[in-house]
């Protein structure tokens, strides 16, 4: 297997970080390749086709290896399109803090919008354009835009047959002995049949950790104490079934004089919900006025689908817009198109984390109830500047998310199951104010923790959402390395984590879950199982041997992957 430098696979890929001409690809990509008796067997069964799926996928595939990847759904690109999630991203990612395969990534969705839509000559001239204007990220762009650019980054391999992309295929179960997969079988959602899939690795880049519990892998789930992890922000007890809350985003576009508001099932629930989380949420959840993230005090947002807001930067009509109108050319687009993704339709009230499928299908539906009372909410109730009340011209967008309902294909999931692994990554490594008190005599206290095996970096503030029972906990991070400790299980040989399923705790892993960072950790592991294979040694020995991870380091830097922050 031929290993290529990072220019040599971007010569494969079809890109550069400069300007490049993309061709016009469909909306929502093609079918997927279909498994063949050929295809039973690979080099690597990739289970999930979320970003951290993707980058390992093009790490291997640009290396020489083959590849099976498996998906639930009918889009890969987990948060960044199935999920309808813009990318959370820290201020520096223009330039740097993320793989450059990232930022070809980023490049590309622009190219792709200079290269098929009719912008303005100011959004043209715009090398850093913002499709959405959304102030969540410096680029709020259509779900279905990022799958195309991701369909082009694969489709060399899916033509030369190295990738074989199973979507809408389910696991079902795994035949392990001892510390190894030997094989993971998966069901085809369409026609029920099933397919034994055998691999010398496997990855589990499922947006639920759902790889782990059918493999025996080790792996811990919701909240740890005080006293397991020495934490500055965990609870006193902790709780296994307390998680992040799960969202059903939505996309929504608005047309003055028209009243689409249709009264869901449960809005008379949802209208009179408070969520029963501590410390108090400040009301009703379908308000305008819920917890500040950090200071868990009222804080009150204007919601105004026209621009006209007096203060705009706190309109959650642009939070997350993924299309603004006057970026393209006049009349092309009627109105906006933005994504709901709030505080006010975070789903508190059930765990997703190792529900049954019934279970599961009853929470996403409630969830999509709390969405489309929400928008009732809006269209009727939602105060407005001039002293009214509702927005009747709200609709959903049912083409943004490829869905006919205008929800997106998934769940947005915060939280996993994570992995039990030889390193955990906890608050003292990377909370601003934790690490100030848990740092060794002449470290500096503004740094996060310097981790020997680094095999990437990071940024964004701790984040989590509430949970069943506990309010925000939002507090600032340093900006931090990704440990390959921290993607290697305690026990198990050949499965290895490439979502939000690592070695972190339920606090780090709020600052640990996001795009670029889940694709860093998918391209690390992707590439260690290039090093490991290349000179047959266990992926284990390249953290275990000092000279083979110095090497392996270098290797990696060689595919474009920084593992220090520079200051």
């Amino acid at each position: 297997m031929k290993r290529r430098n990072f220019l040599e696979s971007l010569a494969i890929a079809g890109g550069t970080i400069a300007t490049t001409a993309i061709p016009r690809l469909p909306a929502i990509a093609a079918t997927p390749t279909h498994i063949n008796a050929a295809a039973h067997k690979t080099d690597v069964l990739i289970a999930g086709g979320g970003l951290g799926g993707c980058s390992s996928a093009l790490a291997l595939l640009r290396n020489g290896h083959s590849v099976i990847m498996t998906e639930e759904t009918d889009w890969i690109g987990g948060q960044m399109t199935q999920q309808a999630v813009p990318p959370d991203e820290h201020a520096s990612i223009e330039t740097h803090g993320a793989p450059a395969s990232y930022l070809v990534y980023r490049q590309k969705v622009r190219e792709y919008y200079f290269k098929n839509y009719p912008l303005t000559k100011a959004a043209k001239d715009n090398p850093i354009l913002n499709p959405g204007n959304g102030w969540v990220s410096r680029l709020c762009h259509e779900p279905k835009v990022g799958l195309a650019v991701l369909y082009e980054m694969l489709s060399p391999y899916i033509s030369n047959g190295q990738l074989n992309l199973l979507l809408e295929h389910k696991l079902v179960s795994s035949d392990t002995k001892g510390k190894f997969v030997n094989t993971v079988t998966v069901r085809d959602l369409r026609s029920s049949q099933l397919h034994k899939i055998e691999a010398a690795y496997f990855i589990d880049a499922t947006e639920l950790g759902d790889l782990l519990p059918l493999t025996g892998t080790e792996y811990v789930t919701g909240t740890e104490s005080k006293a397991e992890t020495g934490e500055l922000h965990a609870p006193e007890i902790g709780n296994p079934h307390d998680n992040q809350a799960f969202t059903a985003c939505f996309a929504l576009e608005y047309h003055n004089r028209e009243d689409y508001a249709q009264k869901p099932a449960d809005y008379n629930f949802w209208s009179k919900y408070i969520p029963q989380i501590q410390p108090a949420w400040p009301g009703k959840l379908l308000s305008l006025v819920y917890s500040d993230p950090r200071t868990l005090q009222p804080k009150t947002y204007a919601f105004d689908p026209t621009g006209a807001s007096t203060a705009p930067v706190y309109n959650l009509w642009s939070y997350r817009r993924i299309i603004d109108k006057r970026n393209f050319e006049q009349d092309f687009y009627k109105s906006d198109i933005t994504i709901i993704n709030w505080p006010q339709n975070d789903y508190m009230l059930g765990n997703i984390i190792g529900a049954s499928e019934n279970e599961f299908k009853e929470h996403v539906h409630s969830a999509k109830q709390l969405g489309l009372s929400l928008l009732y909410w809006l269209q009727t109730e939602a105060p407005r500047p001039d002293g009214g009340k509702g927005w009747p011209g709200l609709c959903l967008n049912k083409d943004a998310l490829g869905t006919v309902d205008g929800f997106a294909k998934y769940p947005y999931v915060r939280e996993a199951r994570r992995i039990r692994a030889l390193f955990t990554v906890v608050e003292q490594h990377v909370g601003q104010d934790n690490r100030a008190k848990a740092i060794k005599v002449g470290e500096n206290p503004n740094k996060a923790a310097s981790f020997y095996d680094s095999v990437g970096i990071g940024y964004y503030p701790i984040d989590l959402h509430p949970t069943q029972r506990v309010n925000f906990i939002d507090f600032p991070s340093l900006k931090f390395e990704i440990p390959l400790g921290a993607l290697i299980p305690v026990r198990m040989e050949n499965i290895f984590p490439a979502n939000k399923n690592i070695g972190t705790t339920h606090i780090t892993n709020g600052c640990y879950r996001l795009h670029p960072v889940e694709w860093s950790i998918g391209e690390a592991v992707g590439l260690l199982l290039v090093y490991a294979k290349e000179k047959s040694v266990s992926p284990r020995e390249v953290r275990q041997n000092r000279e083979l991870l110095t090497d392996f380091q270098a290797f990696i830097k060689t595919q474009g992957i920084d593992i220090r922050w520079k200051d």
